[in-house]
């Protein structure tokens, strides 16, 4: 869909990329199909490990800013979102194009209608149930960029991340039903900011524990809002990621949403990843919404598993005796 705006908009002269110079392309997803670009002089800009990996495999990743161009392609919250284009706006030279680019579910027609109240912003081309339109690097977006925000507990969150204006109703859930002592090898999957981390760390015998967690701004807060030595933190997609040895848990409150549907693969996924990384006597703690069909996957995955906790809307599972791959 992005790629059909792309390709028409360049097509019929509503963009005109400069003749020479980095395109930066901030926040494609798996599955944007950037051929509509020149390969060799796109950056991809990205704070998401799968994406980052992905599109490694065929363009930079690494030249530093400023930029000739930008494409920004849009996230769905509206402070991300601005925080997005102020960032764009702030890398390109100025008279340099900036290009914002979105679906309409993901609110581009607010993005472009706030937009057009502070920048001289083209006329919106339409395609794909979308809409693309650009403006001159120049004008002075700071205000939008993103600021940390201070939240109850002491806490530090920014716009974007999950959960950013307070711990998830599952993650309070899991904290409460903790067993008392965990073993001393333990790994948060999907960490975020780092609220569970810090329940985990405050139950005796953790010896080290790995926030694993994809998403770079989400790290960051973590490593501001857990401070201790046991404390390990690892920008890396949490379905691939490997210990260093076998562990003695692991906790999680797994995503499952691609876009804005349901995917309880990606659950399903984590289960999986857990099992990999678990000693024999080892144990999975998981909170899942109770509509997620992931009995499936733990029977997979473990041999025993059981619901400890929960309430109307998420249920806690411990899962135990994982099994281990065939040869």
């Amino acid at each position: 869909m992005r790629s059909a705006r792309l390709t028409l908009a360049l097509d019929t002269g509503a963009l005109t990329l400069p003749a020479e110079g980095r395109i930066a392309v901030y926040r494609p997803r798996v599955g944007d199909d950037l051929g509509a670009l020149p390969q060799d002089r796109v950056t991809v800009v990205t704070g998401f490990k799968p994406d980052h990996d992905h599109f490694a495999k065929g363009y930079s990743v690494t030249a530093a800013a400023p930029y000739a161009a930008a494409l920004v392609c849009l996230p769905r919250a509206r402070e991300a979102a601005r925080a997005l284009i102020a960032q764009a706006a702030a890398e390109v030279v100025p008279g340099g194009l900036v290009v914002v680019d979105g679906q309409k579910t993901d609110g581009i027609d607010t993005a472009l209608k706030d937009l057009r109240s502070r920048v001289e912003l083209s006329e919106s081309l339409s395609k794909a149930h979308g809409k693309l339109a650009s403006f001159a690097a120049g004008p002075d977006l700071s205000d939008w960029a993103a600021v940390p925000r201070q939240i109850e507990g002491g806490f530090q969150t920014l716009p974007g991340v999950f959960s950013a204006d307070g711990p998830d109703r599952g993650s309070v859930l899991l904290a409460a039903a903790l067993p008392a002592k965990f073993g001393g090898k333990v790994a948060d999957l999907g960490a975020g900011w780092g609220y569970l981390a810090q329940a985990i760390l405050a139950h005796p015998g953790v010896k080290r524990l790995d926030l694993v967690e994809a998403e770079a701004d989400a790290l960051a807060c973590a490593r501001v809002n857990v401070i201790d030595d046991r404390a390990r933190f690892h920008w890396a997609d949490a379905t691939t990621f490997r210990p260093e040895t076998l562990l003695d848990a692991v906790v999680m409150n797994p995503p499952f949403h691609h876009g804005r549907d349901a995917d309880p693969a990606l659950g399903a996924a984590f289960i999986q990843a857990a099992r990999r990384m678990l000693a024999p006597n080892g144990g999975l703690w998981l909170v899942a919404n109770r509509h997620l069909p992931y009995d499936a996957a733990l029977a997979a995955a473990f041999l025993e598993h059981r619901e400890v906790a929960g309430d109307g809307a998420f249920r806690v599972i411990h899962a135990t005796k994982p099994i281990r791959a065939k040869p």
